[in-house]
């Protein structure tokens, strides 16, 4: 049997909840292997905000990351938007242009950018979510709620799925794996996560995240 007669290692669900926050390189490669492999096996995903901004609030961050949080928090406004409305394709939408701006053309994140970004996915009917509060504690609510299923000692980003909910950080590729390599991790991390024991496998990294080629949309 070939590798591309293998069968699944487990039954695909129907979508996994993939939490992010914009400003994490490495996340940015963990959603595109997840783009790639998750359309091969027909599986949605659905977008959720996890803010590192609230993840380490009181903590004492680094000079260097406090901004590009803080603009990316800006971003997660937007997503709570969209997401109030049902705009799951915007979500995915603004965040690849994100992606593509900040993490491969290595743009300096600002506040000006992400409206710029925001309009140029399509959401322009969301520009004013950047400045309104009231969709921080939507923020809040969901980056405590992906810690909540995933278990403490977490960051970014977080999969979830199935009924009941399994939720697994990671996994951290870089560069992120395509064709027949990326569905094998797909199947293999949704495996894992369904095994209750399983909480870490991890070796070290030394080089900067790697993303692959730069999406065209």
């Amino acid at each position: 049997m070939t590798d591309t007669q293998r069968a699944p290692l487990i039954e695909a669900p129907a979508s996994i909840e993939f939490f992010f926050d914009p400003g994490c390189p490495w996340t940015w490669a963990t959603s595109r292997w997840l783009v790639e492999a998750a359309d091969q096996r027909g599986i949605e995903i659905v977008w959720h905000s996890l803010s590192l901004g609230v993840l380490n609030a009181g903590r004492d961050v680094p000079e260097q990351y406090r901004k590009p949080m803080e603009v990316a928090d800006r971003a997660h406004r937007v997503f709570a938007a969209l997401l109030h409305d049902g705009r799951n394709d915007l979500v995915g939408a603004v965040y690849t242009e994100y992606g593509r701006r900040v993490h491969h053309d290595a743009t300096d994140p600002t506040v000006d950018l992400v409206r710029e970004i925001v309009s140029s996915a399509g959401a322009t009917d969301y520009l004013e979510a950047i400045d309104e509060e009231k969709w921080d504690e939507r923020v809040a609510a969901s980056t405590n709620g992906a810690v909540s299923l995933a278990g403490p000692d977490v960051g970014s980003p977080i999969l979830a799925f199935g009924t009941p909910r399994l939720a697994i950080f990671g996994p951290i590729v870089s560069p992120p794996p395509t064709g027949h390599a990326g569905l094998r991790l797909l199947e293999l991390v949704l495996a894992s996560a369904q095994v209750p024991g399983f909480f870490e496998l991890k070796r070290g990294r030394s080089q900067p995240a790697q993303f692959g080629p730069r999406p065209s949309s």
